[in-house]
């Protein structure tokens, strides 16, 4: 067991299940995002049910354990696959045989790790530990989470960098998708050619969909 985990094989195995994940978990993060679109209570709701619901606080450590494996992982596989690799070897142009995001999936990964640590520090902190305000529907009172959120996507700055991020994940999933799919077996030519499709479908959802909440509030707020 040790000696496969210690393999390359071994280390894209781990890096594939806990992307994999995270992969399920940003799905669903872009749905409930997607309520801003639809007003102050459906938001607020929307979040009130994650926050409170029994299911998801048992998926929250887990969630924070996935990044924080993938990270490990990811770093790990890089700096094996770097000490491995020969000190002089000829230099071979590999973008006729590789995309941008597969050859770059740990710079994108560091700069999505960036991204999400702004990201956390101005919403999930400030949701679990700030002084947040309430407001009551029908007797139950819930964060006002919609102000919080929509208050960051009218500063032009912030945009920039959240759909920047957006894209940057997008990228990243541009390969990630597939390639963790193939690393579990499913790399014949008929289901990589699926897979290519569903992962280049997917990428393009999240991206475009976290892109567009804060371009929604933003151009708004130069309308109104």
């Amino acid at each position: 067991m040790n000696s496969f985990f210690n393999a390359s094989v071994g280390k894209k195995f781990l890096v594939s299940i806990s992307g994999l994940f995270l992969i399920m978990f940003l799905a669903t993060h872009l749905t409930v995002n997607l309520f801003l679109l639809w007003g102050q209570e459906s938001y607020n709701m929307a979040a009130h049910f994650m926050a409170t619901n029994p299911a998801i606080k048992i998926i929250e450590p887990l969630l924070g354990l996935g990044f924080l494996l993938h990270i490990a992982f990811s770093v790990w596989l890089t700096i094996s696959n770097q000490s491995t690799r020969p000190q002089k070897y000829a230099m071979v142009d590999q973008s006729e045989t590789s995309s941008w995001p597969s050859r770059n999936m740990f710079v994108l990964g560091a700069l999505i790790l960036i991204f999400l640590i702004l990201h956390l520090s101005n919403f999930w902190v400030k949701m679990k530990f700030g002084d947040m305000s309430y407001i009551d529907y029908g007797g139950v009172m819930v964060q006002d989470a919609y102000t919080l959120v929509t208050g960051k996507f009218i500063i032009w700055w912030y945009v920039v960098i959240y759909v920047a991020g957006a894209v940057f994940l997008g990228l990243h999933l541009l390969h990630g998708f597939q390639s963790a799919f193939q690393t579990l077996g499913l790399n014949n030519q008929i289901w990589r050619r699926r897979l290519t499709v569903i992962g280049t479908v997917y990428s393009i959802i999240i991206a475009a969909g976290f892109s567009i909440i804060p371009l929604y509030f933003i151009v708004n707020s130069f309308i109104n």
